[in-house]
């Protein structure tokens, strides 16, 4: 056998590192358990459906406790260079704790709902997709070549159209789907363009040889690299709604069934972030001078434009609470841009991603405890309106503490402390970087965002209009506001567990 056929046989087989991939595998893998399960189980048992999914997503949580004893990396070429497709590090296990637990509160919440429905929504198909959407999303963080991110991105993002317009008959389901359909091919095809000509400009795929190669681009492909960076990064500010990426949230949100729209709200912008970082911090540092300002002003777009956009819901038009969780969750995107953005000014990159993921764990707690709630309301107010809310503490005590604490937690103002301490986090990494300009707006529009997240807490208090409506909380639900209240005061309590992130090496 010639030495380059062996190098080719050594390079195709190779042994994996089971326990390194068994997150994302083990959701995969109870997916299509459930699926085939559906085809077989009464129709009476199909509620057993959910919670095999709830376990499987548990599980798969666990078995990040194994991975943290350091960095695995699985999937390796044997050419002496050891890049590998595969890499279970700190900020893939943090970005993995995310995406589970997202996808696990989502789960619980999910129970309720379909139970609600009916048969509005099939119970085997809805479970396979989000267990899908959460196996392509957990793959995502441990990527490192541009093939198996793309892959990882589509195998997250196909299954989420189904889920938005899986409600048999519903008109505004329908057309959720159709934009979010329509504006993530958009993103697919330009970043599978930008792709392809970056690696046709380095010859890899491979994320840390992109890094090496592409700094030594022959004179005559500068133009097709360029571009091909570009492409790729407005692919993926699609994926993140960053603005004028956005149209689609706010129509998404409001025809999903809740919890895919909390779902979306958090993993799905964890996805998108995380490849955004994969690209210019790992692949693509040389490129900061065009990635570092684009990013930048993406980020002041977004955050100015969600915060316009909450501030003009009118709380008497319906679905107007969701509404407002979707243009907030814009404003934060924007937010969480910022680090991104300067990692590329930055002189230790690694701590400014630290702080995008320091946010966005908190984000993701306290985002997903207001759409616990939201759906709570929902169950007896269907159209979910801001005035569905007023009075809420006569009826429901602990949910009205709940929702204001998360909303605190939203806005950075005790005694919601991670919120405040997440922000002054980014906030700093801003300035260090030396993007004054961005951290002043960014006070800015923090200032903006507490008049709606304060106005909606005040409404919960008020004085109900009529008899106060009760809101009974099933097990599942309630245990999904359970869960995302420890973690918001546990983490408002020792916010630490979280911030340390922001002060570590990540990659």
């Amino acid at each position: 056998m010639s030495a380059p056929a062996q190098q080719l046989a050594q390079n195709l087989v190779q042994s994996v590192d089971w326990l390194a991939v068994a997150p994302p595998t083990l959701v995969a893998v109870v997916g299509l358990a459930v699926l085939v399960a559906d085809l077989f189980a009464a129709e009476h048992r199909k509620a057993l459906l959910g919670w095999v999914s709830v376990a499987g997503l548990a599980a798969a949580l666990l078995l990040l406790l194994p991975l943290l004893d350091g960095d695995r990396a699985t999937f390796c070429l044997n050419d002496g260079t050891r890049a590998c497709s595969y890499v279970a590090d700190p900020f893939t296990l943090a970005v993995q704790l995310l995406v589970l637990g997202g996808a696990l509160v989502a789960a619980l919440l999910s129970v309720t709902t379909l139970k609600d429905a009916g048969r509005g929504l099939p119970e085997g198909e809805f479970w396979f997709l989000l267990l899908s959407s959460a196996a392509g999303a957990a793959l995502l963080p441990a990527s490192r070549d541009l093939a198996t991110l793309i892959v990882a991105l589509e195998v997250a993002s196909l299954p989420a159209f189904a889920l938005v317009g899986l409600r048999h008959g519903d008109r505004r389901s329908s057309e959720a789907a159709l934009k979010f359909f329509l504006s993530s091919v958009t993103a697919t095809a330009v970043s599978l363009m930008g792709v392809s000509f970056v690696y046709a400009s380095t010859g890899t795929l491979h994320l840390t040889e992109i890094a090496r190669r592409v700094q030594d681009v022959d004179g005559q492909l500068t133009t097709l690299a360029d571009t091909g960076v570009v492409l790729t990064l407005v692919g993926f500010a699609f994926k993140t709604a960053a603005v004028p990426f956005h149209f689609w949230v706010p129509d998404t949100y409001v025809g999903a069934p809740l919890p895919i729209a909390a779902y979306l709200s958090v993993v799905g912008k964890a996805v998108g972030l995380t490849g955004l970082v994969l690209v210019t911090v790992v692949a693509l540092p040389s490129y900061a001078d065009v990635w570092g300002p684009a990013l930048a002003a993406l980020a002041a777009l977004t955050m100015t434009v969600g915060n316009a956009g909450a501030l003009r819901q009118r709380g008497t038009r319906a679905y107007s609470a969701v509404r407002l969780l979707a243009w907030s969750s814009i404003g934060q995107a924007g937010y969480l841009l910022v680090p991104i953005a300067a990692a590329a000014y930055s002189g230790d990159a690694e701590r400014s991603i630290g702080s995008t993921v320091a946010y966005a764990l908190m984000y993701g707690a306290v985002n997903l405890g207001a759409f616990a709630v939201a759906a709570l309301v929902g169950r007896t107010a269907s159209r979910n309106r801001l005035t569905d809310y007023r009075g809420l503490y006569a009826s429901h005590p602990l949910a009205a503490l709940l929702l204001a604490f998360f909303l605190l937690c939203l806005a950075g103002l005790p005694p919601g402390i991670i919120g405040l301490f997440a922000k002054v986090t980014v906030f700093s990494a801003a300035v260090d970087a030396g993007l004054g300009w961005l951290a002043v707006l960014m006070a800015v529009n923090v200032v903006v965002a507490l008049y709606y997240y304060l106005r909606w807490t005040a409404l919960l208090f008020r004085a109900p209009e009529g008899a106060p409506r009760e809101h009974r909380s099933p097990a599942p639900l309630t245990a999904a506001l359970a869960v995302t209240a420890v973690l918001a005061v546990a983490l408002s309590g020792a916010p630490q567990l979280i911030l340390r992130f922001a002060g570590t090496g990540l990659f």
